[in-house]
Formats: structure tokens, sequence, C-alpha cells
């Protein structure tokens, strides 16, 4: 694996790795909660050989990343994430790229998508469209769907907060679990991502997301204005395949079934048998196969 490199952004130390020629079709690989880098590790060589250019980055709050100040809020809102992924963009002077993600990486990668179209050559989107209502999270879902967010909820309360803080990496692992019930990993592979939950700031930036997604936190002042866009649910114009875990124990495989009306570029949704919410590291030959059956940057 080559060194962990270093992007400077406003507001960000970003660490990331880069595989593949230097001069190949840009991919940024974006990994989610309660996940790491490492869940590409099978993915990215695939890429590389294909001759793409493989960016994989640590998000705020994970592995070696840190913010530049200390008075930054330590805010996982979605329009952070995107923010973020922009700014990692403009740090690597990468004008255009496919954008390929899950969970919160995937919210990262349609934010950018869908504010920045010229900034994406293509979308790799596991669980179709990722930006969050935000207005809408004050309805309940129904009684099933509650259930499994059990631990967004448990993280809107101070318990959860000194939960998350003792035992970060047993919560990790039961959301890897449930989330992923035909996915039998290994004590070595979840060691591997759960080295990344490590950073300081992961307490605070999962909290801060949970909360902010359903109105319970204010929001990163300079981040309004992103946010504000999102609120409108904008369309993503940019050429997208949506892979979908029939078996994902927390966004189940019907949520995306409807979600072609919030694309007007071309739109594919692939549905992979006995995989649940991470595909990357369950099925990395299909994911691989998203990304490569997309144009190139």
């Amino acid at each position: 694996m080559p060194e962990l490199r270093i992007a400077e952004t406003p507001t960000l130390a970003i660490a990331y790795a880069e595989h593949g020629p230097p001069d190949g079709p840009p991919v940024v690989l974006l990994h989610g909660f309660p996940y790491a880098p490492q869940g590409y590790d099978t993915v990215v060589p695939l890429l590389a050989a294909a001759g793409r250019r493989v960016i994989v980055p640590y998000l705020r709050g994970y592995g070696p990343t840190r913010f530049h100040a200390a008075g930054t809020p330590r805010s996982g809102q979605q329009a952070a994430l995107g923010r973020d992924l922009l700014d990692l963009l403009d740090a690597l002077a990468v004008p255009r790229a496919i954008l390929a993600g899950y969970d919160w990486g995937g919210r990262a990668a349609c934010v950018v998508a869908a504010l920045w179209p010229e900034r994406c050559a293509g979308l790799v989107s596991c669980t179709g469209y990722n930006i969050q209502d935000i207005a809408a999270s004050v309805r309940p879902a129904a009684p099933e769907q509650e259930h499994r967010h059990w631990y967004q909820y448990y993280f809107h309360t101070e318990r959860g907060r000194a939960g998350l803080s003792a035992n970060r990496g047993g919560i990790a692992r039961l959301l890897w679990r449930l989330w992923s019930p035909d996915w039998a990993f290994d004590d070595a592979t979840f060691a591997a991502s759960a080295a990344a939950f490590d950073n300081p700031d992961f307490v605070e930036v999962v909290i801060q997301s949970y909360r902010h997604r359903f109105g319970y936190a204010a929001g990163d002042p300079a981040l309004e204005p992103i946010e504000a866009a999102l609120a409108a649910q904008p369309r993503i114009a940019v050429p997208t395949i949506a892979p979908h875990g029939a078996t994902d124990g927390v966004g189940l495989v019907e949520g995306s079934a409807q979600h072609a009306r919030y694309f007007s570029g071309s739109y594919e949704r692939r549905v992979m048998t006995r995989v649940g919410h991470n595909p990357p590291q369950e099925a990395p030959e299909a994911f691989a196969r998203c990304v490569l059956d997309l144009p190139e940057a």
C-alpha cells in the first residue's frame, strides 16, 4: 500500500492514499460511518489495473485527518462532507472525477454531484439519492424503520455520546453485523478499519451528524448556504449508477426503488444479491464494475 499523503484544505489536513497512474482518469472513493478507507482495499487494485488514478481519503473525524483550527465546529452535517470533498478536489488540482461512495461517503458524492456537477464526471452512490431532507425528518417513519435507526436516536442523547466515547469499536462492530447480515467479516478485517475511529474528533463529528440531520443540533454557520441549496432536494444531472445491497439492514433495498426521480441524467440502479450496507467490501468486483461502467473523467 502507498504511504498516506496529506491534502491541505482551508479547513482540514485530509489524509489520503493514491493509487494507479497519476495521469489516469481520477476516481475518488469515499467511505461511510462506521467504516474506513480500508473497505476499498480490494476495489482499488481493480481500478488501478484499469488505468484509473484512485484517491481514497479519510473523512473528517477519521484516521489521520485533522482540523486546522480548534474553533472550527466539529460538524458531520451533509454540507460539511460535500464541502470537504470539493476542497479535496481543489487541493489536488483535480478538475473532474468520478465520485463513488456509500453511507456518509455516498452523501458527500451526491452533494458535489448535485451542486457542482462540473466537478463530477460520474457518480456511484450506494442506496441511490443520499441527500438528506432535513425538513421532512420530523415525520416519524414506519415502525420497522424507526427500529433500524435506533443508533441515531441513541446518539441524540448524552447517554449515546458517552456510549460512543466509551465503546466506539463495540458499537461499530454491532452495526457492521446488523447492516450486513450475510457478510462474515473476521476480527482482522474489522480491526483494520476500527483503528480510524481513534481520531480525537470522531465522537463529536458523529454525534453532530446524527443530531443535525433531525434538527436537534445547529450546523456550522459557514455552511448554511450549502444546506439551503440542499434543502431544495436538487436533482443530479451527472451519469449515475446506484448499487444497493439486497440485504442492507439499515437502508432497505425497497427504499431506493423510486429514486430515479431525483436524477435528470442517466441513472441505473443495481441490486446486489446477498450484499448489505457495505458493497465495496462485500462485493468489490461488482462495485468496481459500477465505477468502470461510467464514462471516464
